[in-house]
């Protein structure tokens, strides 16, 4: 496919697909949605492309990595049809969502290191005895009131159980590690909405030493989904160059 595009050919659908490992009815779902610009077609009515449309394709397969389908989607529609500083604004939006990503993620870690200290440091009226430790206890420990733990069980973030003789909400070591991390999640700013999912997390890791692998795996991600973002900036510059200089400097630069 490189040497049509060098020469300025043009590209039938099945050229342009399997240029990028991708079925024909692929690419021309692509057109269709916007993420490419319309194909020309020939007199007998035949879909062509150039090295403009192969360029765009390869902008939208590197922004998918870092930016996700659908707001790769609005980035190259955007820019077809001349509108490139609605596709920035929706790329600074992404980059906030990784952001915040990165906030929530260090919110975390920062709440499961003051998690830390030795039960024995805890005092003993926060370490649970054999059925628990009562709401009470545990409020005064926390510094907050009873009626705020209450509100948390609601949310579902901490389940205690009830003392089987007098029907006290009774907390055992994982209802106490739960409201812990709630508690210092809710000091970092975070809403009672947002730190379900993350003691979801640490219930089913099976508490907060399981939880490390899956935070260096969540490091991970951040990190690739950062660099594609990079590759994918790359890319979309070129694209967006390419139908500054117009069609014949395409074909001449493109590789694709």
């Amino acid at each position: 496919m490189a040497s049509k595009l060098q020469r300025g050919g043009r590209l039938r659908p099945v050229d342009l697909a399997r240029g990028h490992g991708l079925s024909t009815q692929a690419v021309r779902n692509y057109e269709e949605a916007g993420i490419l610009p319309a194909a020309e077609r020939t007199e007998h009515g035949y879909r062509t492309y150039t090295a403009l449309h192969a360029r765009a394709l390869r902008a939208f397969l590197a922004l998918v990595p870092g930016h996700g389908h659908g707001t790769a989607t609005s980035i190259m529609r955007a820019v077809n049809r001349d509108a490139v500083d609605e596709a920035f604004r929706v790329i600074d939006e992404s980059h906030a969502q990784l952001l915040d990503d990165r906030r929530t993620l260090q919110a975390v870690e920062s709440a499961l290191r003051d998690l830390d200290p030795s039960a024995a440091e805890e005092g003993p009226d926060v370490v649970p005895a054999a059925g628990g430790v009562f709401i009470g206890p545990l409020a005064r420990r926390l510094g907050v009131r009873p009626a705020t733990l209450r509100k948390w069980e609601r949310a579902g973030l901490v389940r205690p159980h009830r003392d089987p003789l007098t029907g006290y909400r009774l907390y055992d070591e994982a209802a106490v590690r739960d409201a812990r991390l709630t508690h210092q999640l809710r000091r970092g700013g975070y809403l009672l909405g947002q730190i379900a999912p993350l003691i979801a997390q640490v219930r089913t890791a099976g508490g907060l030493e399981p939880l490390e692998g899956a935070l260096r795996d969540w490091h991970a991600r951040l990190s690739a989904r950062a660099r594609a973002m990079l590759n994918g900036a790359a890319e979309l510059e070129a694209y967006l160059r390419d139908r500054t200089d117009g069609p014949g400097t395409t074909a001449e630069r493109s590789s694709a």
